[in-house]
């Protein structure tokens, strides 16, 4: 496939996505719209700011790094390409969070993660058989997996959150 093919067939599925997830959103808003205005459950824990931290540094810092270094700096068109969506993607999914949370001020907020993070799986898995498997890639690969295995975990952390983040009450082993 041609880079051309790639970028138009990586445009149109990521579009594609894109106004699917959208319009899922938009729909389920639209069902929740008589609940009550959504505000995070405050305090946050004290583990969250390491969390948070984390995923900012090693999912957002890290793959703009390879990005800089193989796709921009040493011209790698296929690394920019991959790392390129990614990144618009996460920048769509981010205006998402905003304006359901602060805009709409709807619980849907809580649902933006859990359809844009699988995507991201998906991205990260096509990014492997995308890039080459040329010597000098290798460390993009081993990014992607790392990267793969980062979002997996969030992921996971983010739906242990379900139960706070919607306020149901959860029995505690010791009230037996």
């Amino acid at each position: 496939m041609t880079s051309l093919n790639i970028n138009l067939y990586l445009l149109l599925e990521n579009l594609l996505f894109f106004v699917i997830a959208t319009l899922f959103i938009v729909v389920v808003n639209w069902r929740w719209k008589d609940t009550k205005p959504y505000t995070l459950p405050l305090p946050l824990p004290s583990w969250y700011k390491i969390w948070f931290i984390s995923v900012q540094l090693l999912g957002v810092l890290l793959p703009l790094v390879a990005m800089l270094l193989w796709g921009v700096w040493w011209g790698d068109r296929s690394v920019l390409t991959v790392l390129g969506w990614y990144f618009i993607v996460l920048g769509l999914q981010i205006i998402s969070e905003r304006v359901t949370l602060r805009q709409w001020q709807n619980v849907v907020w809580v649902i933006v993660p859990y359809i844009y993070v699988p995507y991201r799986f998906w991205q990260l898995y096509e990014g492997l058989t995308l890039l080459s498997s040329k010597s000098e890639l290798q460390w993009v690969r081993y990014l992607l997996v790392f990267e793969l295995v980062l979002w997996i975990v969030s992921y996971a952390i983010n739906v242990s959150q379900l139960p706070r983040l919607f306020s149901w009450e959860v029995k505690s082993n010791f009230d037996a």
